[in-house]
This record gives C-alpha cells, structure tokens and sequence, in this order.
C-alpha cells in the first residue's frame, strides 16, 4: 500500500468508530509520542550490539513492528488531519539536510551540523 492508501485506510477506520472527533492534532501528537515511547522502551537498556540484533528475538522483533507500526499511524493520521503531503515534506527536508551536512564534511562523523565547520 501506498502512503496515502494508508491514509484513506486510518481515515476510514476512524470514521467507522465516529473517532475524528478525538483525532485533533493536539490528540494525534500525543498519541504519536506516547507510541514512540513505546518504542524506545523495548530498546532502554539493551546494549548496541543486543539492539542490533533485536529482530532475532521472536517475540521483540513482533513488539517492535507492532510499536514502528503505532507510530507510522499516528504519524499517517496527524498528517491527514493537517493537510501535510508527507512525501514532499520529507523529499525537501532531505534537500535542506543535505546542505546542512554537505558530505567532504559530514562523512562519516556524527556531528551536528554547526560543530561540521566548513
């Protein structure tokens, strides 16, 4: 499915339940960062190297798609709601990123781009 036909699928999962009602974008944001929380909470105190291999882990790697799933809904939904073409949002902020972090600079380096110099 594409992006959109997400979307048009969360629009109508909402609509059936008369959930728009609650589906602000106050609401969504929140919903969007309690997911994401989560998220992170299967990865709290797992070593790098245990993190990398968390998909390994039967029962992790389901709690983890389920979780990276809550989140890209939320994140469908808030979208749909506030008119934002996420496509486009990201295509141009993946422009804007590759001028902060310009790569005779950045490679390989993990630093924000206003400690890069240049």
């Amino acid at each position: 499915m594409t992006l959109t036909a997400l979307q048009h699928a969360l629009a109508q999962f909402a609509v059936e339940r008369e959930w728009e009602q609650f589906h602000t974008p106050k609401n969504l944001a929140m919903a969007l960062a309690g997911e994401s929380g989560e998220l992170l909470e299967i990865f709290q105190w797992l070593t790098p190297e245990q993190s990398a291999q968390v998909m390994r882990d039967g029962e992790r790697a389901v709690q983890v798609r389920e979780e990276m799933a809550d989140v890209l809904a939320y994140l469908l939904r808030l979208a749909d709601v506030l008119g934002v073409d996420l496509e486009q949002a990201l295509a141009e902020k993946i422009e804007k990123n590759r001028l902060k972090y310009p790569v005779h600079l950045a490679r390989g380096k993990a630093d924000k781009y206003t400690q890069l110099g240049g």
